[in-house]
């Protein structure tokens, strides 16, 4: 499961990247197909940016961030920093449906990710207490 998740990390950093060059390109972009989907709108709009900083660099570091958690096995850092994110992408995605009425494909890609990130996120950590629980019952057992 570590190996997938890593994967989806590098496809969000991929995703993220792309967006970041949309905020910064100055003509047409590949992904405006018609009024719905506009990957320039989106990318550059007054949403696009918090502080300063583009939301595709947030979601650049972001996915590095959860990279090096999954490599460094940091189960619990990881659960909560992917449903951070997805948190934060959801909240993106009520811009892009409700504000804007506008939809970027990188973005809709980045969401499908960090879902499935943080599924399998959560699954893992569940997965990895269940391994260290019969452990610790056997500890408490002899302990008495």
């Amino acid at each position: 499961m570590r190996r997938v998740i890593m994967a989806l990390a590098l496809v969000g950093v991929y995703l993220a990247v792309r967006a970041l060059q949309i905020h910064y390109s100055t003509g047409l972009t590949p992904c405006s197909i018609n009024d719905v989907w506009d990957c320039g709108v989106v990318n550059r709009g007054p949403y696009s940016v918090i502080h300063g900083v583009p939301v595709a660099l947030i979601g650049i570091l972001g996915y590095i961030f959860l990279f090096m958690m999954e490599g460094l096995k940091k189960w619990r850092v990881m659960a909560a920093a992917s449903l951070g994110a997805l948190g934060f992408s959801l909240y993106l995605t009520h811009i892009e449906a409700s504000i804007l009425q506008t939809w970027c494909e990188y973005c809709v890609g980045s969401l499908i990710t960090i879902s499935l990130i943080t599924l399998l996120a959560i699954i893992q950590l569940i997965v990895q207490r269940r391994k260290r629980a019969p452990g610790r019952e056997a500890a408490a057992t002899i302990a008495r």
